[in-house]
């Protein structure tokens, strides 16, 4: 990093209080700090009672809420000031208040380096146009690329020149670099892909014994247009899963919840349990079986990696950087985010490790 950079800012726009997207910029603002630099995180709203914000905080990191006054404390002259000098520099995006009071921020502080942490591949691309208008340098990442979801046409002008002008593009899989090209027509010679830090060293847990239930545990956000809850369920409504000894742990939380639990009860679904968020992962995999994740679409998912790392077998849909990691029947269990097309691969033989044998040997045969 150039010797001119002292005040690194992040831009992280991830709507939950915490999320999987959060992890990378977590764990390496700390290593910035150390050698010297000045970081700054900028999020909407910071839920400063969370425990991943609140370690945030205590190493040292300057967190900044950026979500609009609703008091309307401000002096309505500054205001008038303020809405003045945003309208002419970034017409755009005048109408984004979130958007203007970022703007305001970076105007202040003029951070040397900006990294927007974008969710997906385009939700940050009002932010990075704000550091374009005030010539501050720029990187993005993107978190998640979705292929049904595309840049609405009136901001695709603006965000193809924010891609143009960027550092570097970062990404967590090759699809999601792939798909984020096609949907603004443009190459990006300055892409890398890299992946989010797992949190733990590679530690095998040793395979739970059971005689009566496999337990099945499926880790994501409760948003069933990405995660593919749903999907799960209507597999588990109908036989054989109905009555087969498998339990799912539905583990997370988000705006879905109570639609998912919903449904479950109207499809009369009696082997799926919901829980909130666990932080300890270790404790979590030592009374469950495997990994299924019925996911539309995805970046590259920590929780499939952290259960490969700890020796569970997983199941999951072909969505984001999956295919680049896992070989069907070899190393987990892969096939299309759909009811019939999801559960087929499970019956395939030859997974090595003796987990991956016991499990071909329960989706198999009972």
């Amino acid at each position: 990093m150039s010797n001119s950079i002292k005040h690194i800012a992040i831009i992280t726009c991830c709507t939950d209080d915490w999320g999987g997207s959060e992890e990378l910029w977590a764990q390496s603002a700390p290593l910035l700090l150390q050698r010297g630099y000045k970081v700054s995180v900028y999020k909407k709203q910071f839920n400063f009672s969370h425990p991943a914000v609140v370690q945030a905080r205590n190493k040292g990191l300057r967190l900044i809420s950026f979500k609009p006054d609703k008091n309307g404390i401000a002096p309505k002259a500054f205001n008038k000031i303020r809405n003045y000098f945003v309208k002419r520099t970034n017409p755009i995006q005048y109408n984004n208040e979130h958007v203007r009071e970022l703007g305001l921020l970076l105007h202040k502080d003029q951070p040397d380096m900006v990294l927007i942490n974008q969710a997906i591949n385009f939700d940050g691309l009002g932010y990075a146009y704000q550091c374009l208008l005030q010539n501050i340098p720029y990187s993005i990442i993107s978190h998640k690329a979705v292929d049904f979801f595309w840049p609405q046409p009136a901001e695709r002008p603006y965000m193809t020149e924010v891609w143009k002008r960027a550092v570097k593009c970062f990404f967590v899989s090759e699809q999601n670099r792939r798909i984020t090209e096609e949907q603004f027509g443009l190459r990006l010679p300055e892409a890398s892909v890299i992946w989010n830090p797992v949190k733990f060293n590679r530690s095998i847990v040793p395979f739970p014994e059971s005689k009566t239930v496999y337990n099945f545990a499926c880790i994501g956000r409760f948003f069933v247009i990405d995660k593919g809850q749903d999907i799960l369920i209507r597999i588990l409504s109908r036989e054989p899963w109905k009555s087969r000894p498998v339990q799912v742990t539905f583990i997370g939380g988000g705006p879905d919840e109570k639609a998912l639990k919903d449904l479950a009860g109207l499809l009369d679904v009696k082997n799926v349990v919901f829980l909130n968020y666990q932080f300890n992962v270790m404790k979590l995999w030592e009374t469950h079986h495997a990994l299924i994740l019925p996911s539309r679409s995805e970046g590259m998912p920590l929780v499939t990696i952290e259960a490969m790392a700890i020796g569970r077998p997983v199941i999951v849909t072909t969505a984001g950087g999956h295919t680049e990691i896992i070989q069907n029947g070899i190393n987990g269990f892969i096939g299309e985010a759909t009811e019939k097309a999801l559960p087929k691969p499970w019956k395939m033989h030859g997974t090595t490790g003796t987990s991956g044998a016991r499990l071909v040997k329960m989706l198999t045969l009972i």
